[in-house]
């Protein structure tokens, strides 16, 4: 049994379910496969997004890149929260906003910080990573990236997470794993993070280049253009290879009837 010992804190459990309890504190396990020990790192921090780190979704806005306001490719990060109130568990229903059909469902690689990270090296950046997570970046359909879009992305539980942490010993290579979302068991969208535009440890050096990760953390490596709609009644699975899948469902608006 391989033990992969975090520095992030915590205690050794036999996999790290994220539920409601790991949201908040951590008191239970769930038993997988006997070389799937590992530490406990919560998911306590700040949840951040990062846009357009897909090549596809870059080159998805054409030349529109280059015209106003910005009249030219992003140079660094563009990154966008996804505060407490949007955390979800696996497993859980994501509410339609009322008047609205559909929900977009981006799958994202969770990167989750094990201890402070300030401008770090790019060679260095497996130091500062407890594991991985499969996320659910659910949203309002939205056009604009030039403004912030708290109404569609920060609504109450747009941000499942699960079904567990996988240690960063076991997760393989984070650029080269296979993405696949599911909705009612058809795949919808395949990706593969190789399609980074900045790699992982690219990524993380480039974002604590100018503000602190913290233990407990989670970064989104990123969205893959052509994200799927889901619609009330939707099942959605969100597949990361050699990282888990995810599942969650969409529910129609409260005070509505599917």
């Amino acid at each position: 049994m391989r033990q992969a010992r975090i520095a992030a804190g915590g205690r050794p459990v036999r996999a790290m379910p994220v539920d409601e309890a790991t949201l908040l504190p951590w008191d239970g396990a769930r038993a997988l496969g006997e070389d799937e020990f590992m530490w406990q790192p919560a998911i306590t921090g700040t949840v951040y997004g990062t846009l357009l780190n897909f090549k596809g979704a870059l080159a998805a806005l054409g030349d529109s890149v280059n015209a106003a306001p910005y009249q030219a490719p992003p140079a660094g990060p563009i990154l966008y929260i996804k505060p407490a109130n949007t955390l979800a568990a696996h497993g859980s229903d994501v509410a339609l906003p009322p008047g609205q059909d559909t929900l977009e469902i981006g799958a994202a690689l969770g990167i989750v910080i094990g201890r402070r990270a300030t401008r770090i090296d790019a060679a260095r950046a497996a130091d500062y990573i407890a594991g991985y997570t499969v996320v659910s970046d659910v949203s309002v359909p939205h056009a604009s990236y030039y403004r912030p879009a708290v109404r569609h992305k920060c609504r109450d539980g747009y941000c499942p997470i699960g079904p567990w942490v996988t240690a960063r010993e076991q997760a393989g290579n984070p650029d080269a794993l296979a993405m696949v979302v599911r909705i009612n068991g058809e795949e919808r969208q395949r990706n593969h993070t190789g399609n980074l535009l900045r790699p992982v440890a690219q990524l993380l050096a480039d974002v604590t280049a100018f503000m602190s990760l913290e233990a407990g953390d989670v970064l989104l490596a990123g969205v893959p253009e052509g994200a799927p709609l889901a619609r009330a009644g939707d099942t959605v699975e969100i597949e990361i290879e050699g990282v888990g899948c995810l599942r969650h469902r969409v529910v129609a608006a409260i005070g509505e009837s599917a």
